[in-house]
């Protein structure tokens, strides 16, 4: 799986396996062993993305930036793929341990084709959405204090570059992984979750329940306001 990236400590499907056979033929695990092969205390969030960087860089970011004590207890695998294929992929990495991976897509509207109808059908197979429309983009945007009105995500990458550009004094980089911790610095992430929260509201008053129709929005507070809310738990 070398599209994943790991944001924690955790042990490949074939090292658990040979962990496995040792202690089926009667060697003792270290308790230092025994401790690493529980499940994360705070749970195993798998994120299934179509983009090559923006969006590993923010979650790689966000767990960085969590606690020691939450960051060992809590795992964040962001695994890059197309997008037509991010079901089947999310599916095929929580069958192992199913029990305690928490499975998440995300990704853009942009120009994808069948967008609702593929967040449709993971919410059916028990798949969480983090979507945005029109990009990803739209969702920092919010951590500045407003989601514009913009409707193709190269505008809205262009706007939010010169944002974010003034903000941060620096330019922005889909790929930089210290992103996440900049547009926190100069800005407000609960703002931003409570920005997102309008907007979806805001839609639903205009009578605009397809997520294509829904823009500029984004449920990506969910995920963010979920693993922040473990945060508090694990403290």
């Amino acid at each position: 799986m070398s599209g994943g990236h790991w944001l924690s400590a955790d042990r490949s499907g074939t090292e658990r396996m040979s962990m496995a056979k040792k202690d089926r033929t009667g060697n003792r695990k270290t308790r230092e062993q025994r401790k690493q092969s529980r499940p994360p205390e705070l749970g195993y969030y798998l994120i299934v993305t179509d983009t090559e960087a923006t969006e590993r860089c923010f979650f790689t970011g966000l767990h960085q930036a969590l606690p020691e004590d939450v960051r060992n207890k809590l795992v964040i695998k962001v695994v890059e793929t197309k997008t037509r294929a991010m079901i089947d992929k999310c599916l095929e990495l929580t069958a192992y341990d199913a029990q305690y991976r928490i499975p998440w897509i995300v990704f853009d509207r942009d120009q994808v084709q069948g967008f609702d109808e593929i967040i449709a059908e993971a919410v059916s197979k028990g798949i969480q959405v983090g979507w945005s429309n029109p990009c990803f983009e739209i969702w920092m945007y919010a951590y500045f204090g407003s989601m514009p009105a913009i409707q193709d995500s190269w505008t809205c990458c262009s706007e939010f570059g010169r944002v974010y550009e003034n903000k941060t004094g620096q330019k922005y980089s889909k790929a930089d992984e210290q992103m996440y911790g900049k547009i926190c610095k100069a800005g407000d992430e609960v703002k931003a979750i409570q920005i997102a929260k309008q907007k979806i509201e805001q839609c639903k008053r205009e009578g605009k329940t397809k997520p294509s129709e829904m823009c500029p929005c984004t449920t990506v507070h969910k995920l963010v306001g979920e693993i922040k809310e473990k945060r508090k738990a694990g403290l």
